[in-house]
């Protein structure tokens, strides 16, 4: 038993979109479709700002399923397509998926999407394939800002693991590159409780967390 979820260090995302790009060829998603989608908050004024530069905050967050606690998606699915594995992951049998969206339209951060040649309701299955043989997800191991970690909710968040960030990258292969891991607590910039915020919770309890410190601190 397990309860898998991300976690993103906001101040450390660069919005390469590397996380969306890598997504998408591992899991063959459609052209016009995203399993993530990296948006950007602001620019917007400082609290003792002028609203002009410098003294003005952006980052960038990705989206994706949250894969909730308590998935609205799962309630409203009229054949079982939608449910939730063992691992706390939120996944859909496609044999069962009729494509009638009730889960799409249930989904408060939009990001369920019909595959329209299969006619099935697809979207981040968190890399089961992956996790499965003890990998870790493709968004997490290819972020080139080393900003996503993924880890057992029930370990907590401390423990969660990224790939490390080599040394010399030309002396390193990609293998192995991949397969050295690194806590979140031991790499990332020191963080408090109060700075792992979620996404607004709409009942659902969406499990994945985002770190976003203090104002201006990622730019000192």
């Amino acid at each position: 038993m397990a309860n898998y979820a991300i976690i993103t260090d906001l101040n450390r995302c660069v919005g390469c979109l590397a996380c969306t790009v890598a997504c998408k060829a591992i899991n063959g998603v459609p052209i016009g479709n995203f399993w993530i989608k990296t948006l950007r908050i602001g620019p917007h004024p400082t609290e003792s700002g002028s609203g002009h530069f410098p003294d003005v905050e952006m980052y960038f967050l990705p989206i994706q399923c949250q894969h909730c606690e308590n998935p609205e998606c799962v309630h409203v699915c009229p054949t079982g397509a939608s449910y939730i594995r063992e691992d706390g992951t939120v996944q859909i049998d496609k044999s069962k998926c009729i494509g009638c969206q009730f889960c799409a339209m249930s989904c408060p951060y939009g990001v369920r999407y019909l595959n329209e040649e299969e006619c099935v309701v697809e979207k981040c299955t968190l890399c089961e394939q992956k996790i499965a043989q003890g990998e870790l997800p493709q968004c997490v191991s290819q972020c080139a800002a080393r900003a996503r970690f993924f880890g057992d909710l029930d370990q907590g968040v401390d423990n969660f693991e990224g790939p490390a960030a080599p040394s010399d990258p030309q002396a390193v292969g990609y293998d192995d590159m991949t397969s050295t891991r690194v806590k979140l607590k031991d790499y990332v910039e020191a963080y408090k409780q109060t700075d792992i915020h979620h996404l607004a919770d709409a009942g659902n309890k969406p499990k994945f967390m985002y770190l976003l410190r203090e104002p201006r601190k990622w730019r000192e």
